[in-house]
């Protein structure tokens, strides 16, 4: 299979509400033009280095998609052209964005984090650090982001139960924050689901999916 026909089989899949992103970490630009050139505009990338090497010599209208752990002497090197910020989990990383986007005129759309899993590896907030972020005076006074979703993984397990739970319990937290007026926020994008898992994911309400190998085959 060529990666242009990944792409093609897996668009056949996805619901209309449901946004591919392509995680091409890793990856040579010569294998993300041949999915740019089935039509793919958004690409995921976990390394802010290689992101902004590949935003140089790849066309403009991709969505470059940050999904790795973000650390805040990074942000500056992204905030001119990032689409969206996949995995904040701390305060003080949003007003970093906030302060870098603000000194590129732009407003970044961001994922805040859940930690959903069960290992105690993945970052995150819980539910008690969620709603400190979204009644914190500092929040409101940011005017160079955007909080547009929430992003979760779950356990790296075959039990298929677990991940639902998991998948879930996003979804919930999700609905609640949704209904909230909290300034700053359009919560409209749940990033959860993988190559091993996004069709589950689909089903427990995800409206954005992380697809890498299934895209572009293993990595090194």
């Amino acid at each position: 299979m060529s990666i242009a026909n990944n792409i093609k089989a897996i668009k056949a899949t996805l619901p209309e509400n449901v946004t591919l992103a392509a995680v091409s970490k890793t990856k040579p630009v010569s294998d993300l033009m041949q999915a740019y050139e089935t039509g793919q505009r958004i690409f995921g990338e976990n390394k802010i280095q290689e992101m902004a090497d590949k935003w140089e010599q790849m066309p403009k209208d991709i969505q470059w998609h940050m999904i790795g752990h973000v650390q805040t002497n990074k942000v500056k090197y992204m905030a001119p052209f990032v689409a969206l910020i996949h995995g904040v989990d701390s305060l003080k990383l949003l007003q970093e964005i906030n302060k870098q986007a603000a000194k590129n005129n732009r407003v970044i759309d961001c994922l805040l984090q859940m930690h959903i899993a069960e290992e105690e590896t993945k970052f995150g907030l819980d539910q008690e650090e969620l709603a400190a972020i979204f009644n914190s005076v500092e929040l409101q006074e940011m005017k160079n982001i955007k909080i547009v979703g929430l992003m979760g993984m779950a356990t790296f397990t075959d039990n298929k139960d677990q991940i639902k739970k998991e998948f879930m319990l996003l979804k919930s937290i999700f609905d609640k924050a949704a209904e909230q007026k909290v300034p700053n926020c359009d919560l409209t994008i749940i990033s959860m689901g993988m190559s091993g898992d996004y069709p589950l994911a689909i089903e427990c309400g995800s409206t954005m999916v992380r697809v890498g190998s299934s895209i572009f085959g293993g990595r090194n």
